[in-house]
């Protein structure tokens, strides 16, 4: 699978988990649970699209773990202003989701041949 395809996907079913982990950090968000999933998914895309994008682009591993952190955290924080007091329990499952991409698209993405021409 290529890598922006790889990071896509693999940005949305980890951002399934990511929002599920609200329920672990702050449990009083139960009530709110679907669209905070829904909202964790987007993001993962998001982040997944951009670290994929970039893999295709670099062929590094230590690149794409920081290309990930960075991403990942800086969307969780942009979600995490706009959402109010629960700032390091967003910030940290959207690091680590970014992290898991881009090791995953760095390792195992695939880059597509190049055509002469």
């Amino acid at each position: 699978m290529n890598k922006p395809v790889l990071g896509l996907l693999l940005g949305g079913f980890l951002g399934i988990f990511d929002g599920l982990t609200a329920l672990i950090s702050a449990p009083e968000t139960a009530p709110q649970i679907v669209g905070i999933v829904i909202g964790s998914t987007m993001k993962g895309v998001i982040v997944g699209a951009l670290v994929g994008w970039y893999a295709r682009r670099v062929s590094s591993l230590p690149k794409g773990l920081l290309v990930g952190l960075v991403v990942g955290a800086f969307f969780a924080a942009l979600v995490a202003v706009s959402g109010g007091q629960y700032f390091w329990e967003i910030v940290l499952p959207g690091s680590v989701l970014g992290m898991i991409v881009g090791y995953a698209t760095q390792k195992y993405g695939r880059t597509p041949a190049r055509q002469a021409g």
